[in-house]
């Protein structure tokens, strides 16, 4: 019979051999990470209007999909406590996402003048970030351990701000979006990825670096000629008729080197952190069908199903019409920036 100290000895080369894959594996995830950014910085500088228009059309879609995929598997199976918080994170995407729709899409937006829409836009962003505030609130009282005394005093400095320059803001918040993907990918590796933590956090200390030499060595670029519509529509996106100091090569690259990354987070990065990996869809996963039973995961797959018909037909209108489907594609795409909030606070 062995003894335990021979059990011990048997079972640690086993261990040390599962330690060696996974020290193996952390290093391939952040080495494709520095891949990744560095790629994606040197197209944004070189071609940022050939990168822009086709990230948007090749991901923009998918990317979508990927997202909704992922927060129906964060849904609670039952939701108890959380059915309060739920409410208002969903009436505050469908109301602010409709009321952006229209404020950007109505017929005589035009005749406002530039006072009345700043004015608009100031009170969507004071609405926005008043529902960011509640829902922080909601959520201290289901963990009254953190201290989130903060939120109310930021959201009083942030509608203030909103009121002072109406679109700076609105346009801070283009570009800090695709940072809170990086967020989710951090946290979900927290849950099921520990080992690869610390190398995608040696990675992020390279966005500042990578964003400065993209600086560096556009700063005094020449701006794009924005000659066509779709040109003239990405340059408008990055914010070159508000920030009309900065070159607008400069900011189309930040912009787009910025999206580059959200896009391969939620494409490549959450599914493979989760587990999930690229492969179809797996409803019986998911704690809210296993719960639900058969018609609610009917439900959950009709769902995914329309998102896929969505994601093509917004690639056939692409190629109708890239400008026009660019403008409407960022209008409705509000919703799932709006999404994000909910269920980061969720995972914090």
């Amino acid at each position: 019979m062995q003894s335990a100290a021979d059990i011990g000895a048997a079972a640690r080369p086993a261990r040390v051999g599962v330690n060696a894959r996974g020290a193996d594996s952390s290093r391939a995830f952040g080495a494709a990470c520095v891949c990744v950014v560095a790629g994606a910085a040197a197209l944004a500088g070189l071609a940022p209007l050939w990168l822009s228009v086709a990230t948007v059309f090749l991901f923009a879609g998918p990317h979508n999909w990927a997202e909704l995929r992922y927060f129906i598997t964060r849904m609670p199976a039952r939701f108890g406590r959380s059915r309060g918080f739920f409410a208002l994170a969903g009436a505050g995407v469908l109301l602010l996402t409709a009321s952006y729709a229209a404020l950007s899409l109505a017929p005589g937006a035009a005749s406002w003048g530039e006072d009345g829409w700043l004015l608009s836009l100031a009170v969507w962003n004071s609405a926005a970030v008043a529902w960011v505030v509640a829902l922080v609130m909601a959520r201290a009282r289901q963990t009254p351990r953190r201290d989130w005394a903060w939120a109310l005093p930021a959201g009083c400095a942030l509608v203030g701000l909103s009121w002072l320059a109406p679109q700076v803001f609105a346009l801070a918040l283009v570009y800090i979006h695709p940072l809170v993907a990086l967020w989710f990918l951090d946290r979900q590796l927290a849950r099921t990825r520990r080992g690869w933590r610390r190398a995608y956090r040696a990675c992020l200390a390279l966005l500042p670096l990578a964003l400065c030499a993209l600086w560096w060595q556009l700063a005094s670029a020449a701006p794009l000629a924005e000659e066509g519509e779709v040109a003239m529509r990405v340059a408008r996106h990055a914010g070159s008729g508000i920030l009309t100091g900065v070159s607008s090569h400069l900011l189309v690259s930040t912009h787009v080197f910025l999206e580059t990354l959200h896009y391969g987070v939620w494409l490549v990065g959450v599914p493979l952190a989760a587990g999930t990996g690229l492969l179809p869809w797996r409803a019986g996963s998911v704690p809210l069908v296993r719960r639900g039973g058969r018609g609610l995961a009917r439900l959950i797959r009709a769902l995914l199903f329309a998102g896929a018909f969505v994601v093509v037909l917004l690639w056939l209108c692409f190629l109708a019409d890239y400008a026009t489907t660019r403008d409407l594609y960022f209008t409705l795409a509000m919703a799932h920036v709006l999404a994000e909030a909910p269920f980061l606070l969720r995972m914090i």
